[in-house]
This record gives structure tokens, sequence and C-alpha cells, in this order.
């Protein structure tokens, strides 16, 4: 890394799923036909090295797969993309390599490939271990599979497991919810991550409720369930550090997601997939195919950009420092901001010490009302 410069970041998002579920408007495709994933990893590596050459001398200090299920490329299709990353970038030492899995499109043998190749994290997607919520999310795994891949993982090297869970899917109860808490923590993972259920427009789970098919989600009820997993999670020795991520020790903090939070540079490999380079992001065209068309035309798969001023900076300054538990400095903020701080923490939304401000329990579930109070 060159004087001066913020950490690089390497993203690589892989745009298929065995099924699309309902309630994901994530840029993810079912594959067309079984070549579509191999051409999706040469199209990528042409991107890294296109990336490297704009770049330039930077290693990627984490890099992380997402998707889509970038487990459905199997052990060797990310194996090739990381040796990419590592030719072209090269990874700094100690670097964070993760990857999103599905608990039913790993094994064993799939763990122990990747572990040996270099990855370091693995993220399975759980979301419940009740069967009628898995179903109504329309996943294809079983409640009991998620835990197994995560203790498979364990068993193949990997110091650091983490399971995803969402919380307020129509038809949970309060018990439902206890119940995936107490069985993602028996799966012994060091990192937990719980989402309240967003219902996207042009989701099939948007149409099923519109058609009142099924109740939308209770806010009131998705602010109980996060006291709870905040409860329970503490009970269980994790520690939350970002508003949806609870880690047993500092050394289980996702370090990508931390570089996001903390404005660091990072290149966005994929259909779709965003960057951020000092004050300018830019983002690629979402359809794999004219992606990977670009690419091998020797075309940028950039499909527009934007330069933050300073006033938007600003804004990201404190929405992202009261992110995590680390806080926001008070120095960042006007006289105004400052003021609102205090307002803030006399409702028990903010603890202060130190010259540094940090969301509460009941601050973390009006976090978005606390961030425009401080930046008014």
């Amino acid at each position: 890394m060159s004087l001066g410069q913020p950490p690089f970041s390497v993203y690589i998002h892989v745009p298929f799923c065995a099924v699309r579920c309902g309630y994901c408007d994530f840029n993810t495709y079912v594959p067309g036909s079984p070549d579509q994933p191999r051409e999706y990893v040469a199209a990528a590596l042409l991107e890294l090295r296109r990336a490297r050459r704009e770049v330039g001398d930077r290693q990627a200090s984490t890099v992380y797969f997402g998707g889509g299920t970038p487990s459905l490329l199997g052990a060797e299709g990310l194996l090739r993309l990381l040796d990419g990353v590592s030719e072209t970038f090269g990874l700094a030492p100690n670097a964070e390599v993760s990857t999103e899995a599905n608990p039913e499109s790993t094994s064993p043998r799939f763990f122990t490939a990747l572990r040996r190749g270099g990855f370091t994290r693995i993220s399975m997607g759980m979301q419940s271990a009740a069967p009628h919520v898995l179903r109504t999310l329309d996943r294809v795994h079983t409640p009991g599979r998620a835990v197994a891949a995560a203790i498979e993982a364990r068993e193949a090297g990997f110091a650091h497991v983490s399971l995803d869970l969402i919380y307020g899917t129509p038809g949970e109860s309060d018990a439902d919810w206890e119940h995936s808490l107490e069985t993602a923590l028996t799966a012994g993972p060091d990192h937990i991550s719980a989402y309240a259920l967003t219902v996207e427009p042009g989701t099939a789970l948007a149409a099923r409720i519109r058609r009142g098919q099924l109740p939308a989600p209770d806010d009131d009820v998705q602010a109980r369930r996060y006291v709870i997993a905040d409860e329970r999670l503490k009970a269980g020795g994790m520690r939350w550090y970002e508003l949806s991520s609870w880690a047993s020790s500092e050394a289980a903090w996702c370090r990508h997601n931390l570089a996001y939070w903390h404005s660091d540079d990072w290149w966005g490999i994929g259909p779709g997939a965003h960057s951020h380079l000092g004050d300018v992001r830019f983002w690629n065209v979402l359809r794999p195919a004219a992606y990977a068309a670009r690419l091998h035309a020797g075309e940028s798969p950039v499909a527009g950009s934007e330069t933050l001023t300073a006033d938007e900076q600003s804004l990201e300054a404190v929405m992202l420092g009261l992110r995590t538990c680390e806080g926001l400095s008070l120095s960042v903020l006007s006289e105004n901001g400052v003021q609102a701080a205090q307002e803030q923490a006399a409702l028990g939304r903010l603890m202060i010490d130190g010259g540094c401000a940090r969301l509460t329990v009941s601050g973390r579930l009006f976090a978005n009302a606390v961030i425009r109070e401080l930046s008014a």
C-alpha cells in the first residue's frame, strides 16, 4: 500500500443462484446453461486484469465473494478467481478471504479445498431454523443443514465461520426466532448476522403480500426481535460490533465489511458490482451476458459513476461512523450536530464518552433517525 492510501479490498459478485428466493432483489440469475458460470469466471478474470491496470500496485487486504451463491462455482471456480486476485493485485500478509455459501451447495470436501487454497472465512446463509419460515422465504435447504455445514467448515480448519439469519418473516413467532438463535449458536460460529426482512418492490414476496396471501412485516415486531437477538447473542458470548452483526471477539469481526464502514477503497468485480476509489463510485452493467461481452471486446463493463460532494461525504462520515461499536468522533460534527448528539444521548439513544458517540440498543433501533438528527 502506498503512503497515504487507505486499505484496498476486492469484492467479487457471483450472480448465480440455483433458485431465486421470493424475498431477494439482488442482481442474481438462475444459470441458463451449465456453461454460464464457467463463462462468468473467464470474464471476471479479465476484469481483474483491467482493474489492476487502473488501480496500480495495491495489495488486497480483504477479498470477499458474495452473491448470489458463490458456492455454486464449486471450490475449483472460487479458487481460480482467488488465484486471479493473487496474481493481479497480490494478497497482503494475513489477508482476510471470505466467501458466502448456501448450505445445500457445500460439503466437507468443498470446505477442505477452500481452506487449503487460502480462504480464511465462511459466511453461511441459514436464515431460520423453522421449516415454515424457510418455506415462506423459498429457501431450499433443511433447517439442520446449515448447522451441519457450519460444523463441517470448522472441522475443515476454518477459525472464522459466520451464520446469517433473517427475522420478521410473515408467520414467524418470537418462539421461532428464539429457536433459530439457539440453533445457530449450537453450530459454534464466531460470528452471526441478523437482518430484518425487507419487502422489496418487484419481488415475489411483495406480490404475495399485495394480494393478501401474507401479512406485511410489522416494525414493532421486528424491533422486538432485534432486542431478543442482542440479548440472546450476548448471553451466548457474542457482542454487537456493527448494526446487524455480532462476534465472539474482535478477531472474528468481518474485516471486509468494516472496509465499507471505514470508507476504504475497493473494486467490485462482476455484473452489477459497485466500486469505491477515493471520492468516486462506479458500478458495472447488470446482465452477465452484457458484462462478459464488454470484457471480451476489450471494453470496460462500467455502466455509470458518481463523484461524492463534500456534503455527501460529510453525511456518510456520520452514517458509517455510527454504524459500528467503534462509534463516531464528535469532531466530525458541526456545532448543531454536537448539540443534536447531546439531545440524542438524553433520549438514551447515544452514549457519549471521551469525545466519541456510540449507539445504545435503543439507538440502534432508531439509527436512521439519529443519523438524520446529527447530520442536519
